[in-house]
């Protein structure tokens, strides 16, 4: 339990926040490097702060404040040139740095004028890797984009989904700690969903959580594993501050503002051998649903299945409320890490999770189960017998309504065609 001062410091991200300057120090995906392909201007909303995302004719990323510094015309309906991105209401232009570079009219009636020189608006830096664009708000010097080793595994099929999930986003990331909900959540849920009335998953008997320089790890065994298990003995990663990675797939939580949170999942499929060699040329993104035809949240799928979870806490989660058990020690650990960042940043340190030397930000190892999996592969033959890699070869189980011609990309990848499925069977 938290106090109400407590957890406000922990779920208000807005600038100057305790919190939000903790994140800050941090870069966080916010696209995929595929929709500013397909359409070069975004409006986003990051941290509070409303920006807009945009790829100019020079090929160059730009993120900025939302309103021009004219007449505070809204930008994500400008247009991109060589050099930043245009107002559509009078044509003044911006830089990547947030310069404004031209004034047309102004220009126009005295060419000598040095107005524009003084115009600058809010931008922060936009860095692209492994099909999705990342951003910095902080101070600078910018430390380094983090390079993890599975954004270069071989011979694999990899999307990004995006999800809009309205709710904070602590709460989401303390999903990432969480080991006793996949029984809950995942595995009886589902069989219910599915019809089932008796019967339960195998229960978790014990429980261990470490700390380690990316964040956390936890380890769990179940009645049906032991401590030889790779989930004992590797575990999977709580990654800081606000990421998940599960071994073949990472899960982010980046903060919209106190009230929205933008899930983004990043998912590696390894190629049958028989597909081999095998190099993706483009790394489709999509957003995925989360409410039905009817208005109720989406449960069939596991991320689905989280944000009901999450959302069903409210807006911001009222920690004054809560009654941690045996369980929840992840949870405890992760918040007391939380408010030493906060003291960090306060007396000009970085937060846990920061790298500064870019001679050892190359291909970062992280913990994972699969590994040998994803580094040699399997045929299909043996693939579609495997209980656990044969389910993500044949189904998109993270997240509901994939489109079809993600499946089609898939498709030409794996050789084999994605199944649509009513509820998840884990």
């Amino acid at each position: 339990m938290l106090s109400k001062e407590k957890n406000q410091q922990l779920t208000q991200v807005g600038a100057g926040t305790p919190m939000g300057e903790v994140l800050r120090r941090h870069w966080h995906p916010i696209a995929g490097i595929d929709e500013l392909e397909r359409n070069p201007v975004k409006a986003v909303r990051l941290m509070g702060e409303d920006l807009v995302l945009y790829k100019d004719l020079s090929g160059q990323y730009g993120l900025v404040e939302r309103q021009c510094a004219h007449r505070r015309a809204d930008l994500s309906y400008g247009f991109v040139e060589d050099n930043g991105i245009r107002c559509n209401y009078h044509g003044w232009q911006y830089n990547a740095q947030g310069q404004c570079v031209a004034q047309p009219y102004e220009e126009q009636v005295n060419p000598q004028a040095r107005q524009k020189c003084k115009i600058q608006i809010k931008a922060y830096q936009v860095k692209p890797l492994a099909g999705l664009l990342w951003a910095y708000m902080g101070p600078q010097p910018a430390p380094e984009l983090p390079d993890w080793e599975p954004f270069h595994w071989p011979e694999g099929f990899v999307q990004t989904v995006f999800a809009e999930v309205p709710c904070n986003w602590l709460q989401t990331q303390e999903n990432s700690i969480d080991p006793v909900h996949f029984e809950w959540m995942h595995a009886n849920w589902s069989r219910r969903l599915r019809g089932h009335t008796g019967g339960y998953a195998p229960k978790h008997l014990k429980l261990a959580f470490e700390e380690f320089e990316h964040g956390f790890i936890y380890k769990r065994i179940s009645e049906d594993t032991s401590d030889q298990h790779p989930m004992w003995t590797i575990g999977r990663v709580c990654l800081w501050p606000n990421g998940f990675f599960l071994g073949d797939h990472f899960e982010w939580r980046v903060p919209v503002d106190d009230e929205n949170t933008l899930s983004v999942t990043w998912s590696f499929i390894r190629v049958p051998r028989e597909r081999e060699p095998y190099v993706q040329t483009s790394i489709p993104s999509w957003t995925s649903p989360i409410k039905d035809d009817a208005g109720r949240w989406i449960t069939s799928h596991v991320i689905n299945q989280d944000i009901v979870a999450w959302v069903g806490q409210g807006r911001i989660a009222d920690r004054t409320q809560e009654n941690l058990g045996a369980s929840d020690l992840g949870i405890a650990m992760i918040r007391r890490r939380l408010f030493e960042d906060i003291d960090d940043v306060k007396v000009g340190r970085d937060p846990k999770g920061v790298l500064r030397d870019a001679s050892t930000n190359k291909r970062v190892f992280l913990p994972s189960d699969s590994r040998d999996f994803f580094q040699n592969g399997l045929p299909l033959a043996e693939y579609q017998r495997h209980p656990k890699w044969a389910r993500l070869l044949n189904h998109s189980i993270f997240h509901a309504g994939q489109p079809e011609w993600v499946q089609r990309a898939h498709a030409e990848a794996t050789g084999v065609m994605i199944q649509p499925i009513n509820v998840i069977d884990l």
